[in-house]
């Protein structure tokens, strides 16, 4: 018998809307939501998720939450920025699965972070695990798993390319459609876009899996710019401005590059996941044809939500709970 679920999202924008699709679909329960957004405080989650209303108001009340087996969190990028909301849910003695791309790898950028969090979810018996489709499956947890039929690999490339021009408005502005360059360039350097987050969180999470201290990790993106007059959603963005990104994250042992993540997102890409593993006897590349991004994201996340209870507690990353180890050696 499937276990009906009693789930508590934390964050009401599109992607946790989309999560209460998916958790609908299941037959799971929605126990409360909490969005600090004035403008749908007091709204039917239901409805504001194109569903039946479903009696639940959103409110800017963690309490709200305080029956649900496992939170669903999708607020934010940056760990910083959102530990406060994690905390108060660990403390809550929830366990979390959280959106946010730099919980999938944070003792990169947040050290001090992540053993704070490490160390608190431990204490209260609960589990915080950062997923999603990328990072979180697609570039790294897949990798992983492909990875499995190998002895020794000599080394990994991954890429996801996927048609900007299709997704939803807040991605198409993050990547920085209809933007001067320099324009988009500046607000990358400031912080006010992000384009994509997470290179070289997946970069970490496939060298933890195959035991691998990496020397120095690498990661960059940069806009690509129109040829010509593109039509997206309807409007036209000319020729010379910005229609997307294309960006890495490199991975190297003593100036050997030997993990490479690619992402593009542009108007008028292919869509298509390809990940090559170099092996000492074989090689294999593996090829897609594209995975959707949001309801990716939040199949994913519900997808773990049943089982999170039974991991370790404390902080764990995807690397923790694929059972595969291979050896990259070099």
């Amino acid at each position: 018998m499937v276990k009906k679920v009693r789930v508590g999202l934390f964050g009401y924008g599109a992607i946790n809307r989309l999560v209460a699709r998916v958790v609908l679909e299941r037959g799971w329960e929605i126990v409360g939501v909490v969005d600090k957004d004035p403008r749908i405080l007091g709204e039917d989650a239901g409805k504001l998720a194109g569903l039946e209303p479903l009696g639940i108001k959103v409110s800017n009340k963690p309490e709200v939450l305080k029956n649900a087996e496992v939170v669903l969190h999708a607020t934010g990028s940056y760990l910083d920025k959102v530990f406060d909301q994690l905390e108060t849910l660990i403390k809550m003695g929830k366990d979390v699965l959280s959106t946010c791309e730099t919980l999938a790898y944070p003792y990169y950028r947040y050290p001090e972070l992540a053993r704070k969090l490490d160390e608190l979810a431990a204490s209260r018996g609960v589990t915080v695990l950062g997923a999603g489709i990328n990072p979180g499956f697609l570039l790294d947890a897949l990798v992983i798993v492909l990875s499995a039929p190998f002895n020794i690999i000599k080394g990994v490339r991954a890429v996801r390319s996927l048609d900007a021009g299709k997704r939803r408005l807040p991605f198409r502005i993050k990547v920085g459609i209809g933007l001067d360059p320099e324009v988009y360039v500046d607000k990358l350097k400031k912080g006010e876009l992000t384009g994509h987050v997470g290179y070289a969180e997946s970069v970490y999470l496939v060298a933890q899996s195959m035991g691998v201290k990496l020397s120095k990790v690498e990661e960059a993106q940069e806009p690509v710019v129109a040829k010509s007059n593109v039509t997206v959603a309807g409007q036209t963005v000319p020729a010379g401005k910005v229609i997307g990104i294309k960006g890495y994250g490199k991975g190297y042992v003593n100036d050997k590059e030997v993990i490479s993540i690619e992402f593009h997102a542009y108007v008028g890409a292919r869509e298509f996941e390809e990940i090559s593993i170099i092996g000492k006897d074989y090689n294999v590349t593996w090829r897609s044809t594209g995975t959707p991004g949001d309801l990716g994201t939040a199949s994913v996340i519900v997808n773990l939500a049943e089982a999170v209870a039974a991991y370790r507690p404390g902080l764990i990353t995807m690397a923790d709970i694929v059972p595969f180890r291979p050896r990259l050696l070099t």
